[in-house]
C-alpha cells in the first residue's frame, strides 16, 4: 500500500508541475525585449497617411485622420485602422464634428467622398466644404470632436489641431 501511495504522489507531483509548466527567471535583457515587443505593437506613427494629424477613437480601436486644407477651406477627415495606417471604410453617408463657437456648440457634417479603392456604399473619406468649421478648427475654446459610428458602434475623438501648422495644408491635392 505504501508503494502505491508513493506512485501516486509521484504521479500527482508530475502532473502538477506539467500543468503548471517551467518558466525560466527573467533576465534583464529578456524584460529589455518584452517592454521593446510592447512598444512596438502599441507604437504608431504621429501623423496620419495623409499627413494630417491623428485622431484616437475608442481605446485606439481606430483612427481618424484630420487633413484642413487652409487655402481650399476644406476638412477631410479619413477613418484608419488601430495602427493608423490603413484607410478603413466604413457603412455611413457622413460624420460629425462638434465644435463651440463663441459658447455656442456647432455641428458640422462631413460628407462620405468614397475613395478608390472603397467598397460599393462605404467610404473610408469624409470631407466639409464648410468654411465656417474650417476656422473654428483654429479657434481658442472650440474643443472640436469628432462624431462617428463604426460597426454600429459610436465613437468620439478629441480633435488635437495643432495651430502650428502641422496637419495644415495650404495647398490643394
Amino acid at each position: 500500500m505504501k508503494k502505491l501511495t508513493t506512485t501516486f504522489a509521484i504521479g500527482f507531483a508530475c502532473l502538477a508541475i506539467s500543468l503548471t509548466g517551467c518558466k525560466p527567471a527573467p533576465t534583464a535583457d529578456s524584460e529589455a525585449a518584452d517592454a521593446h515587443q510592447g512598444e512596438a505593437a502599441h507604437a504608431h506613427p504621429t501623423e496620419g497617411p495623409h499627413h494630417g494629424s491623428l485622431i484616437e477613437l475608442g481605446n485606439e480601436e481606430y483612427h481618424a485622420e484630420l487633413v484642413h486644407d487652409d487655402a481650399a477651406g476644406t476638412v477631410t477627415i479619413y477613418v484608419l485602422d488601430s495602427a493608423a495606417t490603413a484607410q478603413v471604410p466604413i457603412a455611413a453617408t457622413e460624420i460629425t464634428i462638434n465644435a463651440t463657437h463663441d459658447g455656442t456648440p456647432e455641428q458640422f457634417p462631413l460628407a462620405a467622398s468614397p475613395d478608390e479603392n472603397d467598397p460599393e456604399g462605404q467610404s473610408s473619406r469624409f470631407v466639409s466644404t464648410d468654411k465656417e468649421l474650417a476656422a473654428h478648427l483654429d479657434e481658442e475654446g472650440a474643443e472640436p470632436r469628432l462624431v462617428l459610428s463604426i460597426n454600429g458602434k459610436s465613437y468620439r475623438g478629441t480633435i488635437h489641431h495643432d495651430h502650428d501648422g502641422e496637419g495644415h495644408h495650404d495647398h490643394g491635392h
